[in-house]
């Protein structure tokens, strides 16, 4: 197996790093389940090689069914608490520590029913415009059948 093709062609590297300091203001919140989404790393800020969301779930119980993305692989790194995370046969409880990586197409769902706090990084590649994902969530209620369909299908998540 070989390296992947290069993307830096310069001779003396620059300096190009980005820093986040713990206890920055998340991007997004979800008022309703005490939720809230940190852009750590997103398709813009990566040229698209990958994005990378720290998740923090509230106590009450939410995350998504059973799906699949058809462009996308996504992995999941436990941080706090515990979030169930469906493997595509089963759902197993993960806790701090605990990886989990769902190639694309592979079936998979997360939720915290646990009563407390939860939170893990999601790590999707290649990067994909995920934020508009998280921010349209907050926007479905009242939306038609036909509307949360469109939706779903732009931001390839296909519900079994």
């Amino acid at each position: 197996m070989s390296y992947p093709p290069t993307l830096y062609t310069g001779e003396s590297g620059e300096v190009t790093a980005t820093y986040r300091p713990d206890g920055h203001e998340p991007e997004l919140r979800y008022p309703k389940t005490g939720g809230a989404v940190h852009y750590l790393a997103t398709q813009a800020s990566t040229a698209g090689q990958f994005g990378m969301y720290r998740w923090e779930m509230g106590p009450t119980p939410s995350g998504p069914d059973p799906h699949f993305h058809r462009t996308i692989s996504e992995s999941f790194y436990i941080l706090t608490g515990t979030i169930r995370i469906y493997d595509g046969t089963k759902w197993i409880d993960c806790t701090p520590g605990d990886f989990v990586h769902v190639p694309a197409g592979g079936v998979h769902g997360f939720r915290n029913e646990s009563g407390e706090p939860a939170s893990m990084l999601l790590h999707f590649a290649p990067g994909a415009p995920r934020e508009g994902y998280f921010e349209g969530l907050l926007e479905l209620a009242g939306k038609s059948e036909e509307e949360k369909a469109a939706f779903y299908l732009e931001h390839d998540n296909h519900w079994l």
